[in-house]
């Protein structure tokens, strides 16, 4: 995985942590990053956004929790098994997605209108 598929706004009012875990979550239950793909070190990561390895480590642990990630020692973070039964989305994961859209959206000056008209939009495509 390269750094360059997770980014930051430090800008927006989700907590970075929040962003690199949104993210990371997304692109494992898309299939982007596959079973047993290798994440980069926490301390390459949070060096690549400019953070805290902190703030990576509180990610990571957060997508282990959720069983998405699993890390080994000497085998580095990797992709975890998929779990099996029906794939529900997170409901915190959307909320965050859905507030990094409205604060983009918001930026661009769109109404409230307008926003909810997009997603719908999106949502028939």
């Amino acid at each position: 995985m390269s750094s360059a598929a997770v980014r930051v706004d430090t800008t927006s009012p989700v907590p970075p942590y929040e962003q690199i875990r949104a993210q990371l979550a997304a692109l494992i239950s898309t299939g982007r990053l596959r079973e047993g793909e290798r994440l980069p070190p926490v301390r390459q990561l949070a060096a690549d956004l400019g953070l805290a390895a902190g703030t990576v480590a509180r990610a990571y642990r957060e997508l282990e929790a959720a069983s998405l990630i699993r890390t080994r020692r000497g085998a580095g973070t990797r992709v975890a098994v998929p779990p099996t039964g029906t794939h529900r989305p997170d409901p915190a994961e959307l909320a965050a997605l859905a507030r990094t859209f409205v604060t983009q959206a918001r930026a661009l000056g769109a109404t409230e209108d307008e926003t909810l008209g997009a997603v719908r939009g999106a949502l028939r495509q």
